[in-house]
């Protein structure tokens, strides 16, 4: 039960919009790869099997990647060019979370209370409590003129250190242009769907 146990646990603490969010993204950034590997191989499979082994191997890669970076979402995409020239639109960015202090300058995905999409900027600055040790956080698109505290909810002036899924410690170029697109004309999405699928019928002997 180990593994199985903990991954259901992760699982159910989780809220349901973080875990369909998670599994949506996830499927997006695989769709390629296993849509690549198929159209250079021969794949004789059911349609039911293969199915059920990319599910399976999309949610193990998945807790694998949460359990060996420490972030609840180790893979993002930039969505915008807010941090230009470092980050484009269409990066992918990997996270990982220690229990390291957030430092001034390092770059960190962040979600926003009342906002669905995380958002990536830098850390301008931060202040420990000195009541409280609770430590407030204040970061900035390095592209934008001014800070974010316009981005943050209403009222609010700093982050937390429960609001930070994680540290930007490497990127790809461009290989998220795949989900922005597929996320923009969902008629993209249903096509290489519907080949992915066309093409696993029609590998069978």
């Amino acid at each position: 039960m180990g593994f199985v146990g903990d991954t259901l646990d992760s699982i159910r603490s989780m809220q349901i919009r973080q875990v369909l969010t998670q599994i949506i993204s996830l499927g997006q950034l695989l769709l390629t790869h296993f849509l690549a590997i198929l159209i250079d191989k021969v794949v004789i499979l059911s349609v039911d099997s293969a199915g059920c082994m990319i599910v399976t191997s999309a949610l193990i890669i998945w807790k694998g990647l949460m359990v060996v970076t420490g972030s609840e979402s180790p893979v993002v995409v930039v969505l915008s060019g807010s941090m230009e020239p470092g980050f484009k639109r269409g990066d992918i960015l990997f996270l990982h979370m220690s229990k390291d202090p957030i430092r001034t300058g390092e770059i960190v995905v962040f979600n926003v209370d009342g906002r669905e999409i995380p958002i990536v900027h830098r850390v301008i600055k931060v202040h420990e409590r000195q009541d409280t040790a609770e430590v407030d956080i204040l970061t900035k698109g390095d592209n934008n003129f001014g800070d974010d505290r316009l981005l943050y909810a209403h009222g609010q002036l700093w982050l937390q250190q429960h609001h930070i899924m994680g540290r930007a410690v490497g990127y790809l170029p461009y290989v998220g242009w795949v989900t922005i697109i597929m996320t923009e004309k969902p008629f993209i999405k249903y096509l290489l769907i519907g080949a992915l699928g066309l093409l696993v019928i029609t590998s069978k002997e």
